[in-house]
């Protein structure tokens, strides 16, 4: 059986610039504890906007979550937007599964099915970065008839094809292998602007202690690098299916992320839906919602305005 631990409550009392209601979604059929009764594992999203209007689906990264898209959340929902953003199983105030052998893409890619069928959305458009892509992108084309519109942001979908910069597996090693995993520490070396203290705190919540970090620590270790990765068959398909993918490809990346630098211009050479959109470079490292939240969201509202 799969084990899994919940952050406590209280660790997320006082969260500065995060007002939103919990809402959660079972995604695991879960353990049978000593009254005999099954634990779920769930996940947690956000839920804004105009219950009835169609959703935002933002999608965070490694290793951030919901909090990431908290700047940018009120300004699609004020646009008429329902605007849903999950924790990935791992993240933020869903579950986490406490041993990283439990964690795989294709694990994630489940989980992220599961919650999108329960929820029922349709006519959804995608907001992603970093694994927020890895995994979103390859939903959108494994589910192509409940998604309408794509935005990436710092982000791809690796086949294991491609050359992978260097400093991918100093991450990769450091993730692994380091005692040490300040999960605030490195989301703010990602971001141009100084994190205050309690944004960084705000980070640091979801993890209390080094059992609550598994999934954090996984997920380097599960980006296809080589062409004989697990995920490699799956991703390559997916691609086959962006290939001709015709509805709005919208690219959103920053000035200053080496990681995913050149990955926008990869997709909009390759994808059709991309052509003539106002593709963007908006100002910041890696985590841009930190940087340029207002640009980011106002690029997928000018997007979903020109294109409804």
């Amino acid at each position: 059986m799969l084990k899994f631990i919940r952050t406590p409550e209280e660790q997320f009392q006082k969260l500065i610039g995060y007002p939103f209601a919990e809402h959660y979604v079972d995604v695991d059929m879960g353990e049978e504890v000593s009254s005999g009764a099954s634990v779920a594992m769930r996940m947690h999203y956000v839920d804004e906007g105009p219950k009835d209007a169609d959703p935002v689906l933002m999608m965070h990264g490694e290793p951030s979550w919901s909090y990431l898209y908290r700047n940018m959340i009120p300004i699609c929902a004020a646009a008429g937007h329902r605007v849903i953003a999950p924790d990935l199983v791992g993240f933020g105030k869903s579950d986490k599964p406490t041993d990283v052998a439990s964690y795989s893409y294709q694990s994630h890619m489940e989980w992220m099915q599961t919650f999108i069928d329960k929820l029922n959305l349709n006519n959804i458009t995608l907001v992603c970065q970093d694994w927020g892509s890895l995994i979103g992108l390859r939903l959108a084309a494994e589910n192509p008839d409940r998604f309408k519109a794509i935005v990436v942001g710092n982000g791809m979908l690796p086949t294991g094809d491609q050359s992978v910069p260097l400093a991918f597996y100093a991450w990769k090693t450091f993730a692994l292998y380091s005692p040490w995993f300040p999960i605030s520490k490195i989301v703010a070396s990602g971001t141009f602007k100084k994190l205050s203290k309690a944004e960084q705190q705000a980070y640091d919540a979801p993890f209390p202690s080094k059992e609550y970090k598994a999934g954090t620590r996984a997920f380097p270790k599960l980006v296809p690098v080589t062409p004989d990765d697990p995920a490699t068959v799956a991703n390559r398909n997916a691609w086959e299916t962006l290939y001709r993918w015709d509805k709005p490809f919208l690219t959103t990346f920053s000035n200053g992320d080496p990681i995913t630098r050149g990955g926008d211009e990869y997709m909009r050479e390759r994808i059709p839906g991309s052509q003539g959109l106002n593709h963007q470079t908006l100002r910041g490292g890696h985590f841009l919602q930190e940087d340029s939240p207002q640009a980011f969201a106002k690029a997928v509202n000018d997007l979903l305005a020109a294109t409804s």
